[in-house]
């Protein structure tokens, strides 16, 4: 078998045993990779922001037939910090390691809102909410099997940089381009977190990935009017992939064992938009230590959260 036959050939490694969180697990994406990691035998923390929806995705799994005792819903707000802490103190009276963190959930080009802290909607919860969630989880990672963070990022980072001195478009928001922030932080957090945590000897690999152009709720969902048009009327239905595919890069990040800390995983077919798994190119901007220093101890600032031992 070669290599792209083994990204492309259906069911992923034996999980059995391993235990997992999914942010955004009720839909898309996040419901995608679920499915395949309880059906290869993992236990799967469901992270959500509204359980009744939540309960609702588990049960059509289980009718799917996947085993319902694998799936496990928690409420899971990343916009609000106090959440975040509540989800993770959860987590750890229930578990006493954690395997693998799919950073997953994210919001698209919303008109201007605030998350509960005051930061910026997009950057509040495709960031600073996993960059606290994964703080207040690693050292349950660091006593995990193969352990892992997966931080899903998109091909739209190359066109992000970081309003280091306007994080909240106070003065002047652009949906698009805030999103296109959130997601460059995502790849920055994902390569500065490898590199922390390899300096420290950690176990924990720290891994990016990128879906390529799926059909989500994602474009449709939150999104302002003309984002709602572009990628939802228009580019759903005729250039993106069902979430089945899009999701083969995170799950091929979070448990094919030849994947490296500090690799960034995406489609390898025409612009990233679709195709199997394979190993991409990060931005150099995105790369760059002095920004993703700089964005780490930001956020610790924004968050009050300091993963132990980075």
């Amino acid at each position: 078998m070669t290599e792209k036959q083994r990204r492309t050939a259906g069911p992923i490694p034996d999980q059995t045993g391993r235990v997992f969180v999914v942010t955004g697990a009720n839909s898309g994406l996040g419901l995608a990779t679920t499915r395949a990691l309880a059906r290869g035998g993992g236990r799967v923390v469901l992270a959500v922001r509204d359980e009744s929806r939540g309960r609702e995705a588990a049960d059509g799994l289980a009718a799917d037939g996947v085993d319902p005792g694998l799936l496990d819903v928690r409420r899971l707000d990343l916009a609000d910090l106090d959440s975040v802490r509540a989800f993770a103190d959860g987590i750890r009276t229930d578990h006493p390691r954690l395997d693998v963190l799919v950073n997953n959930a994210g919001l698209m080009a919303p008109p201007r809102t605030l998350s509960p802290q005051g930061h910026e909607l997009q950057f509040a919860v495709n960031h600073l909410g996993h960059f606290a969630l994964t703080g207040l989880l690693l050292d349950l990672l660091a006593a995990g099997r193969d352990p892992r963070v997966v931080t899903v990022s998109s091909i739209n980072h190359r066109q992000g940089t970081l309003r280091f001195d306007d994080l909240t478009g106070e003065r002047g928001y652009a949906p698009m381009a805030f999103y296109n922030q959130s997601k460059f932080a995502n790849a920055v957090f994902g390569q500065e977190l490898h590199r922390r945590l390899t300096a420290a000897g950690s176990p924990v690999r720290a891994v990016l990935a990128h879906p390529g152009y799926t059909a989500t709720s994602l474009q449709t969902k939150d999104t302002s009017g003309l984002a709602r048009l572009v990628f939802g009327r228009i580019g759903n239905p005729l250039l993106a992939q069902r979430p089945e595919r899009g999701a083969l890069p995170q799950l091929y990040a979070a448990t094919d064992p030849s994947v490296e800390s500090g690799e960034f995983i995406g489609p390898d077919g025409l612009g990233e938009l679709r195709g199997a798994p394979a190993r991409v190119r990060l931005s150099a901007a995105a790369a760059d230590p002095g920004t993703g220093r700089r964005l780490w101890e930001l956020s610790e600032k924004l968050t009050g959260v300091r993963p132990p031992g980075l």
